[in-house]
């Protein structure tokens, strides 16, 4: 026979009614509130626009000054919460997303007059014949020299939609009179990788610019190749390197962990932006040795690969403390389809820091706190790097990391200062290195589109007494006079930097690096921690 239970005595459950009622009663008063206060703000706000436009002395275009007061309230939140046009926003999406619209050419501005310094290959303006060293001079049947000339101008003018037309009006040294070229915009790559190539025997180098949405592909292809080539051991340059999207960072730091490793983890204030991201053990690099390089403009997603890496004991992290960015932001497209980029949550290496620096001072002292570390020494002496002891975290295998303030590097390199002089400031000041390097080429072109690659180049050079003595001259005329005694002493840098600016107009970036590279004192610390096995620690089971 079955027993019948008897059912709870009212005095047991009528609370939990009561509590459950409670509860829900808040919820829905909670949400007519919020929607009361929305409703009253917007009241509010209408009614102060309102008056604006109807009332004030000045006439005012009101749309124009809602652009102008957003980014002042947001500002009061925090330093990467930040409002983008719907130009903005489309021209860094393009910078992100790996590719534009555009002509193909890169270019520098002298003269007030822009000189196309590379033309892309097999981009839109070689297809028209466009060619380095032309000049343009007329964007559509306009003038386009003098004042108005500037970057921003220039990037606006060249760059459009895909298939869209721009004529340009070019002068050309062995041309009379102006020629006319009209160029069908086309999709430009944007690079993540600058260059790659061997330090020595064993040593593979790769200097990533950001983290956009072709970095990991660029990546593993550069890695790839470093390897056939004998890599046995990596140096990844992040220095400069302001960040990006978040899962290129992690896919990159995967390539180089174990299995079930912690590479971030975001914390919100809601759950749902809570995450944690771990490494599969499929990556290719798990067994080599690996250097990072940093420096005070190494942000963001930059911050999470370098922190992985030396969270979990993985690599050695050689350069200055990074910049210090840990806050994590979602974009959300307005109906305009301009965007807020609002921060949502902080990401924390695997540790358990957040290396978000302090911003609570406002933006003034946000920005100027890489000012500060300049004037106070800290870029050239480890004794005056600013570390709060107070956080303190330990790695995998014990060792002690600090959170609060960027990425404190395992090894601290000083700012290499021998060979900076007043005369080397004022000619770098004004850009002529780089000026000097376009005028070289533009002379030299025909020569030097005779050479295979840049070491052919290095090969052919004049005698460096030769090469220093027209840079010299070509500077007096730019209004810098020549000092001798200090000239002398900022004789290998003036010489590496022109070297390297030549070969990077000519050949292109990939040229670059290995001649500029060659007297970089943090790189040389690098390949002697690696010749040390420095990078080497304790492997551990998985977690």
């Amino acid at each position: 026979m079955a027993t019948k239970t008897n059912p709870r005595p009212p005095y047991l459950w009528m609370p939990l009614l009561i509590a459950a009622a409670v509860v829900v009663g808040i919820l829905i008063g909670n949400r007519f509130t919020s929607r009361r206060y929305a409703a009253d703000n917007d009241r509010k706000l209408n009614t102060i626009l309102n008056l604006i436009a109807n009332d004030y002395v000045d006439t005012l275009n009101i749309d124009d000054l809602i652009e102008q007061s957003i980014p002042e309230i947001l500002s009061n939140l925090d330093p990467h919460t930040v409002y983008f046009s719907a130009d903005e926003i489309k021209a860094a999406n393009e910078e992100l997303s790996g590719s534009f619209s555009g002509i193909g050419v890169s270019f520098m501005i002298l003269n007030d007059t822009v000189n196309i310094v590379e033309v892309i290959p097999g981009g839109p303006s070689e297809k028209v014949g466009l060619l380095a060293g032309d000049r343009i001079v007329s964007i559509d049947d306009s003038a386009f020299v003098g004042e108005k000339v500037n970057n921003n101008e220039v990037m606006k003018r060249l760059r459009g939609e895909k298939d869209t037309k721009v004529k340009l009006g070019i002068s050309r040294k062995n041309a009379s009179k102006t020629l006319y070229f009209t160029v069908t915009r086309g999709d430009i790559p944007v690079n993540s990788i600058d260059a790659s190539y061997m330090l020595d025997k064993t040593t593979g180098y790769v200097k990533v610019n950001q983290f956009g949405r072709t970095t990991y592909d660029e990546f593993i292809t550069a890695m790839a190749t470093l390897q056939d080539d004998g890599a046995k051991r990596y140096i990844i340059d992040l220095r400069g390197n302001g960040g990006g999207y978040m899962e290129m960072a992690i896919y990159m730091a995967n390539e180089f962990l174990a299995d079930n490793r912690l590479i971030v983890y975001t914390k919100g204030r809601y759950k749902r932006d809570d995450s944690q991201f771990w490494s599969d053990g499929t990556g290719n690099f798990q067994d080599a040795e690996v250097v990072v390089l940093i420096d005070e403009f190494t942000a963001s997603a930059s911050e999470i690969f370098a922190g992985a890496l030396q969270d979990n004991d993985r690599g050695l992290v050689v350069g200055s403390r990074s910049f210090g960015k840990g806050l994590v932001q979602q974009q959300l497209t307005l109906p305009d389809s301009s965007a807020i980029r609002l921060t949502i949550a902080r990401y924390y290496t695997p540790s358990g820091r957040c290396i978000q620096k302090d911003y609570k001072g406002g933006m003034f002292n946000y920005e100027k706190e890489l000012y500060d570390r300049y004037m106070s020494g800290e870029i050239y002496s480890q004794d005056s790097m600013k570390i709060d002891k107070s956080q303190v975290f330990r790695t995998s295998t014990g060792r002690m990391v600090y959170g609060g303030g960027g990425i404190v590097p395992d090894i601290f390199v000083p700012r290499d200062t021998s060979g900076i002089t007043s005369y080397y400031i004022d000619v770098a000041n004004a850009g002529l290195p780089q000026k000097f390097a376009f005028s070289y080429v533009d002379r030299n072109r025909k020569s030097l589109a005779q050479m295979a690659d840049y070491k052919q180049f290095l090969r052919t050079l004049p005698s460096d007494e030769v090469l220093l003595g027209e840079f010299v001259d070509f500077a007096s005329t730019q209004g810098v006079p020549a000092r001798w005694y200090y000239i002398n002493q900022s004789r290998e840098v003036l010489l590496t930097s022109i070297k390297a600016l030549v070969a990077r107009d000519m050949f292109g970036s990939e040229a670059f690096y290995p001649i500029y590279n060659r007297n970089d004192v943090t790189i040389q610390t690098a390949l002697k921690a690696l010749n040390k096995h420095k990078a080497m620690f304790p492997i551990l089971p998985s977690k």
